[in-house]
């Protein structure tokens, strides 16, 4: 599963997900797609939910895989050769890095394999938000190795991402996602369109001249 970083235009229905049904205030989006045919995104916006983990860092740690939270120790080339694995184009490992760096108000959040031989383990699913750390954030590259998918990996990330967005008090979360992939995101907590919301992308050739 992935989620990608590039925003693309809605065209025909599309759906919106947000993490408290009380807001009314349009909630920013993201992109999410498989390493299968790429279709359009939807995006999703999430109710307020639970922030127990399904799987908690001891047990994925017995697993082979241990939980991250700073970008500190990432292996940007490794994460880069992930996205591309699961269908993303390959990006360039300074801008990459840049905007890893400098992530505003929100969260990273990445699991990586077990170390052997005492090289650094690698990158197996990430997550990461941008957000002004106060009201709201919207999530982006979500990835699981697709060797690795079906474990649990990507629910264990977004849910370490949604947490911490609450620690901090934000209460807008959206994202975009494929139509394929929003029943991965419902259990969490996201809803398609709630109150009719619905996510708008700025492309220049729908900009009208004046």
């Amino acid at each position: 599963m992935q989620s990608h970083g590039v925003l693309l235009p809605l065209r025909g229905p599309s759906s919106s997900l947000t993490l408290s049904r009380h807001l009314r205030r349009q909630l920013p989006p993201t992109s999410f797609h498989s390493s299968k045919t790429p279709t359009r995104p939807r995006s999703l916006l999430l109710p307020v939910a639970s922030a127990a983990f399904t799987v908690s860092d001891g047990e994925l740690e017995t697993r082979g895989f241990r939980v991250r939270r700073s970008t500190d120790g990432l292996d940007v080339a490794a994460l880069n050769d992930v996205f591309t694995r699961v269908g993303f184009p390959r990006r360039d490992p300074d801008r990459l890095r840049r905007a890893l760096d400098h992530g505003g108000g929100g969260a990273v959040v990445w699991v990586e394999e077990a170390k052997r031989g005492g090289r650094p383990g690698k990158p197996v699913a990430f997550a990461r938000a941008t957000g002004d750390g106060v009201f709201n954030a919207v999530v982006w590259d979500v990835v699981v190795e697709p060797s690795l998918q079906g474990m649990g990996l990507g629910r264990a990330v977004m849910e370490r991402i949604v947490a911490e967005l609450r620690r901090k008090g934000v209460s807008n979360i959206a994202l975009y996602a494929e139509p394929r992939v929003v029943g991965f995101y419902r259990p969490l907590g996201f809803a398609t369109d709630p109150d009719g919301i619905r996510g708008m992308v700025y492309s220049r050739r729908n900009q009208k001249k004046r």
